[in-house]
């Protein structure tokens, strides 16, 4: 099934690419490029068998995201991140579950997981305030996860948790002007004092041991994997497909690149090869990097071991490193592609610009992700949730 979802992004990626500016221009992804990817089942690679979804490989969905990506990384960076929520939602209780998919097994749910909402309780569930930032394909949802600190009596947090909420309870502020990922619509969501029942709520604490209420009714592996492995190789991915796309970009600009300069070809110039090769070996090695680690994951969840916490650090130490080497092969290939590569509608610079403007995500942090790494190798205790 996952192969016949890939096979249709397949047939997309001309479309997404003849789009890729105006989705720029609009500063949103359109309704048709939307529909023709929820048309190919992409959206229901990781959502639950029991609301329509195929409980896909997460390799699969990755390289769904990269191929999407590779042809317009503003498209590929919303299809991942609305595309991963269907797996959180599937650790919800499953009282959420049916008020979000019940009548439509479509629906989609966008996101912003930094604790900016404070939840004060109340009978039955929380009365939640908060404004955030960066919900990438906002427009195109009808819920959102929203992330927030639960205080206690006296207004310190006791807990962090993630808040599921449908469109009447938020409002979308249209704020989004950028340099780079300009067409991801990653606006603000506001919310004011509206009451969020406790079964719409997740913790991090749980989500952090690998637990969600939602596994008693979605019992496939894929629903044990730790939530920081899932969503930020979800993140780190479309940056992996925008330099791949960069890469197809600097190749075939190459080719047919004359240099003013000295009237030769640049494909004959053998710095130009170097950096070819070197950047294709750097995508790879990120891509391999990802593919490891959740091959790995997937193998302890579906034995029904637990996974390994070094194995956990690894994967957030190889998801920051893979971002790394792809951004690393964007440059290496902007910085000889000559004076026409900066022409507004060129690929090559919105590529460099939309992978640049992912590196930035607080998940593709290098530095926290590699001090985890650096802390559990030494036999510190690792002080971070996102493992």
């Amino acid at each position: 099934m996952s192969e016949q979802v890939l096979d249709a992004v397949r047939e997309l990626l001309p479309v997404f690419r003849e789009r890729a500016q105006a989705t720029e221009d609009a500063r949103r992804i359109s309704e048709e490029s939307i529909k023709a990817l929820q048309e190919t089942g992409f959206f229901k690679l990781l959502q639950p068998a029991r609301y329509g979804g195929m409980e896909a490989h997460p390799n699969d969905f990755y390289r769904a995201v990269r191929l999407i990506a590779s042809a317009c990384g503003s498209t590929g960076w919303v299809a991942a991140v609305l595309g991963c929520h269907p797996w959180q939602l599937g650790l919800f209780d499953d009282r959420a579950q049916r008020e979000v998919w019940g009548e439509d097994d479509d629906t989609r749910v966008s996101s912003s997981y930094a604790p900016m909402g404070r939840a004060k309780p109340v009978d039955g569930g929380f009365e939640f305030t908060g404004r955030w930032s960066f919900s990438s394909g906002c427009d195109h949802a009808t819920w959102v996860f929203l992330g927030g600190l639960v205080l206690g009596v006296d207004g310190t947090p006791v807990d962090f948790r993630t808040f599921l909420l449908p469109r009447a309870d938020y409002l979308i502020e249209d704020v989004w002007d950028t340099i780079g990922l300009r067409g991801t619509g990653s606006n603000d969501i506001v919310v004011d004092k509206v009451f969020v029942p406790e079964y719409r709520t997740l913790s991090f604490m749980d989500t952090g041991k690998c637990y969600g209420p939602g596994q008693a009714v979605n019992t496939a592996p894929l629903y044990k994997l730790p939530f920081a492995s899932v969503f930020s190789c979800s993140i780190a991915t479309p940056v992996i497909g925008m330099a791949a796309g960069a890469y197809d970009a600097y190749v075939t600009h190459t080719r047919e690149r004359v240099r003013a300069s000295t009237g030769g070809k640049a494909a004959e110039d053998p710095f130009n090869q170097i950096r070819i090769a070197e950047a294709a070996s750097g995508i790879d090695a990120a891509v391999l990097q990802i593919e490891r680690n959740l091959d790995e994951e997937m193998r302890y969840v579906t034995e029904g071991e637990k996974i390994p916490f070094p194995l956990r650090v690894r994967t957030r130490r190889d998801q920051v490193n893979a971002t790394g080497a792809a951004i690393a092969a964007v440059d290496r290939l902007f910085e000889s592609a000559g004076g026409r590569a900066l022409k507004v509608g060129t690929p090559i610079q919105r590529f460099w610009r939309d992978a640049h403007a992912g590196r930035v995500h607080a998940i593709n942090d290098p530095e926290k992700a590699l001090v985890m790494y650096g802390q559990e190798q030494l036999g510190l205790k690792v002080q971070d949730a996102w493992i």
